[in-house]
């Protein structure tokens, strides 16, 4: 969850709390040290910073796919 305290027209962030998100990663660790992932990530804005984005013509409500590899050294 992210919040704000006040608004900023220039970077779209309302007051208040502007955005949460959820996400989940799948991960099989090859070795201790390195680590692919597969995973769903979603993103929601909510209240003013919502409001900002509709004005702008942008998406609200964002659904995405990831993927990678962790490194631990």
């Amino acid at each position: 969850l992210d919040i704000a305290f006040s608004n900023d027209e220039k970077t779209g962030v309302g007051s208040g709390l502007s955005k949460a998100e959820l996400g989940l990663r799948l991960r099989y660790e090859v070795t201790r040290e390195f680590a692919p992932y597969i995973g769903i990530n979603w993103e929601k804005k909510i209240g003013k910073t919502e409001d900002f984005a509709e004005e702008e013509g942008e998406d609200t409500d964002v659904f995405s796919l990831v993927a990678g590899f962790r490194i631990f050294f």
